[in-house]
């Protein structure tokens, strides 16, 4: 018994050793098949890796806040149609590598609602990535700096989406332009990429420096993207404990 228990320990197959355990010490399995409880401790060895695996994808994405599909509010009034925003979460977008633009004032759930959609993402296998453009921008400045560009260039160009929140928040340098239009060009009708921003499309120009990246980056962008527009008040005013609660005039 000990050295079969080894054995699994040393094949990492540890998913079916505690489901052979708890076999072992429950009569309710003793009336099975070998085969059926043979299946049984596959099944929960299978599960265990599936388990281990998305809770790899989680870590690796970096998302800001541990949110599920069913956490969003539909009922607020933002422009988000249920039907749509619960097609996007099934990733189909992401098999045709395609870009989605998430748009909206600031304080509407961006943020939030990018997350929920990477989450459910990761659960259907997808890998993810999330940042914050400027600090992508940074973690690439240091990552030339010292020798790492390749490696995260590799990496970012091999995850199936890339999430870039507060996109073209701030203006860009013709350097950090550059080193976006590296990032989407190695990634343009291979890979997804959602850009999250509170900056209309139409003054994202404006907010590149260089003209020229500038027509060559919002032209690996806008052509191939979904648009999500979101509108209407903050989320942080309306769920404020201090928001007064409307007055009952009847």
């Amino acid at each position: 018994m000990q050295t079969t228990i080894d054995q699994l320990k040393d094949l990492r197959l540890l998913g079916l050793l505690e489901a052979w355990q708890a076999q072992g010490q429950s009569p309710t399995y003793h009336d099975l098949s070998f085969d059926e409880r043979f299946a049984l401790l596959v099944e929960q060895e299978h599960q265990r890796r599936l388990n281990q695996r998305l809770h790899r994808r989680l870590q690796q994405a970096h998302l800001p806040c541990t949110v599920a599909l069913d956490q969003v509010d539909f009922t607020v009034s933002r422009g988000l149609r249920k039907t749509h925003f619960l097609e996007l979460a099934q990733g189909n977008w992401v098999k045709q590598h395609l870009g989605l633009i998430l748009l909206g004032p600031t304080g509407i759930g961006k943020s939030f609602l990018a997350a929920v959609l990477a989450d459910n993402l990761c659960k259907l296998q997808f890998t993810v990535r999330y940042f914050k453009t400027a600090d992508l921008l940074v973690e690439i400045k240091f990552a030339k700096a010292d020798g790492s560009w390749p490696k995260l260039r590799a990496q970012l160009r091999a995850t199936q989406l890339l999430i870039l929140d507060e996109w073209l928040r701030d203006p860009v340098s013709t350097f950090e332009a550059r080193d976006l239009l590296d990032l989407l060009d190695d990634r343009y009708r291979i890979y997804s990429t959602m850009l999250v921003s509170q900056v209309p499309v139409p003054q994202w120009h404006a907010q590149i420096q260089d003209p020229t990246i500038a027509d060559a980056l919002l032209d690996r962008i806008v052509h191939d993207a979904i648009r999500l527009n979101l509108k209407g008040e903050s989320m942080r005013k309306l769920t404020s404990p201090l928001t007064p609660a409307p007055i009952d005039v009847a």
